[in-house]
């Protein structure tokens, strides 16, 4: 029979480390460009059914006649497993939404702190890389949402968990990978929505809070200051939370830098490479090595593998393990310009819409099912 499972209950499975033949139906370019660790892919078209060879490797990698299956949203994996049934195969399960679902898959991370009332959530995206913050005083019960992602009710869902009250939004730049949640949560709870005060260069034309560098901004006892951090993009806002930790959003990861072409263009990303440097050298570097980095994204390989860590666990370093292990930060200005538009990886799809979207100049797409089409994918915002 053909049975159903959510990408939640996948996640489990994976983790747990059970033995699937996993099956993906979609077309070869976009599994290979984003899927499943271990899964197989064999393109299905509802309307040409399975041929022998199909039938053959499915046979060799589900030998003991289990097959899971996924696609897209479900609409080629279900016939796919009807037609397996068809055929004598008596234990199907198909993953219902799909890779939709499986980007939308929220997980709620505690980060462990040394100051006192400082509580902190990593909000990972699992699919595709993207984590988000809540940042609060357990004192006041006071937080701030930071970069949170279009599903707001994780975010809303991990403040509420950790007994905390969202009373302020922040976005630390308007993001190209995926569609920000931050106007949307601001309005939804009626508080401050902020953006780095050179947003206002980029055409933004959502009612925001402009931050500058150096400004504070409390939640109950505990104190985010801005540093402006330009590079990736132009108005760019880092967060030294209670000179402990560093929310460095797309400006340092743990694995690398952010790259600096989504704004400037690949004829002004060495500009943009070299706006990165000074922020890295004189700012961020020049914090004290304890100083625990939180960045914005983890990298996400094409089979769904995060580059630094696993998810469900923290992703952070401090700056001194980064200055070790990261070679890129060794490198002089023009090394390091170079390096950044020498190899430059393929740009996260729909970049540009999404810019245009999240800057408030275009429209949210209509249906849950448009959005998730148009942001699907892993996040691509490391050099």
């Amino acid at each position: 029979m053909v049975n159903q499972i959510t990408a939640d209950e996948l996640a489990d499975r994976l983790d747990d480390g059970e033995a699937l033949a996993l099956f993906d139906t979609r077309p070869a370019d976009s599994f290979e460009s984003w899927h499943l660790p271990g899964a197989v892919n064999v393109p299905y078209d509802p309307r040409e059914g399975l041929d022998q060879d199909d039938f053959q490797r499915i046979r060799d990698e589900a030998a003991d006649g289990h097959v899971t299956a996924i696609c897209g949203k479900g609409l080629t994996s279900t016939p796919f497993a009807f037609e397996l049934e068809d055929h004598g195969y008596v234990d199907v399960t198909v993953v219902k939404g799909g890779m939709e679902d499986w980007g939308a898959l929220y997980e709620a991370v505690p980060i462990e702190t040394a100051t006192d009332g400082l509580v902190v959530r990593q909000v990972q995206r699992r699919g595709k890389g993207c984590l988000g913050y809540v940042v609060g005083d357990e004192r006041t019960d006071a937080a701030a949402a930071v970069d949170p992602t279009r599903r707001i009710d994780a975010v809303e869902v991990a403040a509420e968990e950790a007994g905390l009250t969202i009373e302020r939004v922040i976005d630390t730049h308007v993001h190209a990978d995926h569609l920000s949640g931050g106007r949307a949560l601001a309005d939804a709870l009626d508080v401050p929505y902020h953006l780095g005060e050179r947003a206002s260069e980029r055409d933004v034309t959502c009612d925001y809070e402009p931050v500058a560098d150096g400004d504070e901004l409390a939640v109950g006892d505990v104190t985010l200051r801005a540093i402006d951090a330009p590079g990736h993009t132009t108005e760019m806002v880092n967060y030294l939370v209670a000179d402990e930790l560093l929310l460095s959003s797309d400006t340092l990861f743990v694995e690398s830098v952010g790259r600096t072409e989504l704004q400037f263009g690949d004829e002004g990303a060495a500009e943009g490479a070299r706006l990165l440097y000074e922020t890295l050298h004189e700012k961020l570097l020049a914090l004290p090595d304890e100083t625990v980095v939180l960045p914005g994204h983890v990298s996400v390989s094409a089979d769904n593998r995060f580059a630094h860590g696993e998810p469900g666990a923290p992703i952070r370093a401090t700056i001194g393990d980064l200055v070790d292990d990261l070679d890129l930060l060794s490198l002089d200005e023009d090394a390091f310009v170079d390096r950044l538009t020498a190899d430059v990886s393929a740009k996260p799809a729909n970049y540009e819409e999404i810019i245009a979207i999240n800057a408030c100049r275009q429209s949210l797409p209509g249906t849950e099912e448009a959005a998730a089409e148009l942001e699907i994918g892993p996040n691509n915002c490391a050099a």
